[in-house]
């Protein structure tokens, strides 16, 4: 088929041509050249007329028919980019270099609210797993001065923006844009779930759109074959309108490469990103996202400005309210197997890393989790759901009513007449008897717990998952952990036994029922280790004295305790200060801001660490531990 179109390419374009220089033109042999002429001929799309000794073909009304079929045919295939689907984002690029004199500033800076545009943004991407934001600054680009020292934020600079389109905005994070990832424009006002669907949305290239705006400024897009065809401001270049598409898409590494050898060919620098998108449609499949009635605009003016403040942005928070709930409810209906009016009330109950609700059903009253974002990678969800099983079996846990593998959303009782510990109050005689009792009961138990917490086995995954995401480490990292290293060798040689644990022991999961029962919550990091790991942890986190651990111990071990214990105590927290502040460096890398939590644990881990050695040089430990 090929071959024939292309003899009929060549006829049509030079009629005069003997078969011979038809041969060398289509690289195919002269007698094939001849089968195929005699073909088209018998079908009626070329006919042939002798002048003297010279032929010439002509191709018929039928033939040219055939051949703008087959071409248009041709043009309409493209090459899936892609040979597998899904990919997790977690690379984002904000355009903010546009000039908006009328404004005075960045539209992203604009306060929405109580918010900062660019922060609700930036909180939306970070919740959505994005851990590394590429932001390019132009117009009054001091204005971002602040967040300069942001986690996770990068800024590189378009000087030349009064002069270029996006296209050479987009064009400058290059050397930083290591993936695929999500560009968004500055100006853009727009409902959290709407990002969530685009990122979660199967194809990796693939621009959003909602129906038309009507704002008079609308960039129409007409869709093929479920992929992008044209795009334009125009309307009267569409066939038909699929949409307005907003100033979001998800690209992939390889389109993006493409948009850039074709942006180092052209010859116009107010090329816009959009049509270097297109561009690169002519070849490869660009997918797109349509959602309907999503509430959102673009600030370009004072007149949208004050339009977005008094009504679009109330409208939004009204239905992104109304959507947490129904998200909420949609989880306790499943958990519970209730109609959604069975729910009576909801509220939010705290969570440092997680998201938790108290929900009352009736006159029952339950807690539910739903896992903060970029936890998945750090935490097994299936370890989690046996250990807190089990210890929900034990009944030092609360019951467990319901728990997903797939997304880590669990539902609990609620703990009647709750006051969950603080560092103060764990330090109290009383509760210090409950948690040393209730620590005891686990690990004394026979939980039979599959997994077991190798903190040396996180250390090596923690480093990964930094890398990853392109975070730093301390500067003197490499020379402390060679000393952590060694006392790993000390500490294996005095063949602890593993115990069931919970590896997570700080005051606020330590919860006391109006009865003065104790109960031991959240067991995202529960696993068989040494059991001294348990009261390490409590003892740093509680901020225990000498004197404080002291006590604790005397009623852990019933005034029993052995150097050994207090050993392994020591070398327990040597090797969490160090853990920690290697997942504080990741957290950081992904866009938290811990303060100074993750160098005050590293500091303290050294501190600790000659600390030890020093006491096995005749120092005391009882009186020198911090």
């Amino acid at each position: 088929m090929q071959h024939m179109l292309d003899i009929l390419e060549i006829i049509n374009k030079e009629p005069h041509l003997s078969q011979k220089k038809i041969a060398e033109r289509s690289g195919i042999s002269t007698g094939k050249v001849n089968y195929i002429i005699n073909d088209l001929t018998k079908k009626n799309y070329v006919v042939s007329e002798k002048n003297g000794k010279h032929i010439s073909y002509y191709v018929k009304e039928q033939g040219l028919k055939f051949l703008q079929s087959e071409l248009a045919t041709m043009q309409k295939k493209k090459i899936r980019i892609h040979q597998r689907e899904y990919k997790k984002v977690k690379q984002a690029v904000i355009l903010a270099a546009g000039n908006r004199k009328e404004l005075g500033k960045p539209s992203g800076l604009l306060s929405i609210g109580d918010k900062i545009l660019l922060n609700r943004n930036l909180e939306i991407l970070h919740n959505n797993g994005i851990e590394k934001v590429v932001i390019v600054s132009g117009y009054k680009k001091e204005k971002f001065a602040s967040w300069n020292k942001e986690q996770g934020v990068y800024f590189v600079e378009n000087p030349k923006y009064k002069w270029t389109g996006s296209m050479a905005s987009l064009s400058s994070v290059q050397s930083l844009i290591t993936d695929d990832f999500l560009l968004i424009e500055d100006d853009i006002l727009i409902e959290e779930d709407a990002i969530s669907q685009l990122l979660q949305y199967p194809e990796r290239d693939c621009v959003l759109i909602t129906n038309e705006s009507g704002s008079g400024d609308e960039a129409f897009v007409e869709i093929q074959n479920g992929n992008l065809y044209k795009i334009s401001k125009d309307v009267h270049q569409l066939n038909r309108i699929d949409g307005e598409m907003i100033g979001i898409s998800k690209l992939s590494y390889d389109v993006f490469f493409n948009m850039l050898e074709l942006f180092n060919h052209n010859q116009n620098p107010y090329v816009n990103y959009e049509y270097l998108l297109l561009d690169v449609a002519r070849t490869y499949d660009i997918g797109h996202i349509k959602l309907q009635n999503i509430v959102w605009a673009e600030i370009d003016t004072k007149q949208q400005y004050e339009v977005v403040r008094n009504k679009i942005y109330p409208r939004l928070l009204r239905k992104e309210a109304e959507f947490k709930e129904k998200q909420i409810k949609g989880h306790v209906m499943e958990a519970l197997n209730i109609p959604e009016d069975a729910i009576t009330n909801i509220q939010p109950f705290g969570g440092m890393t997680n998201t938790n609700f108290k929900v009352s059903v009736g006159d029952s009253e339950y807690v539910l989790r739903i896992p903060g974002s970029g936890t998945e990678e750090m935490i097994s969800r299936h370890d989690e759901m046996v250990n807190s099983n089990l210890a929900s079996e034990l009944g030092i846990d609360a019951e467990l009513l319901y728990f997903n593998e797939e997304t880590g959303v669990k539902l609990a009782e609620l703990i009647s007449n709750a006051e969950t510990l603080n560092p103060k109050t764990a330090r109290r005689s009383d509760n210090m008897q409950l948690t040393a009792a209730i620590l005891k009961e686990l690990h004394e138990s026979s939980a039979a717990m599959s997994n077991t917490f190798n903190v040396f086995e996180k250390i090596e995954h923690y480093e990964g998952l930094l890398s990853k995401s392109n975070g730093s480490n301390f500067a003197d990292y490499k020379k402390v952990k060679k000393q952590v290293m060694r006392l790993k060798a000390m500490y294996e040689k005095m063949d602890v036994q593993l115990t069931p644990c919970h590896n997570d022991t700080v005051a606020e999961n330590f919860v006391k029922n109006g009865e003065n029962k104790m109960y031991l919550i959240d067991w995202e990091y529960g696993g068989l280790n040494d059991p001294m790991w348990d009261i390490a942890a409590h003892s740093l986190e509680c901020e225990f004295s000498a004197e404080d651990e002291e006590l604790f111990l005397d009623y852990y071990f019933n005034g029993k305790v052995e150097e050994m214990h207090r050993q392994r105590i020591l070398l327990n927290k040597i090797f969490q200060d160090f853990l920690w502040s290697i997942w504080t460096k990741i957290k950081e890398a992904a866009g938290s801001d811990f303060g100074t939590y993750g160098m005050d644990r590293y500091t303290r881990a050294k501190e600790n660490l000659q600390l030890f050695l020093e006491y096995y040089g005749g120092y005391q430990y009882e009186s020198k531990a911090k």
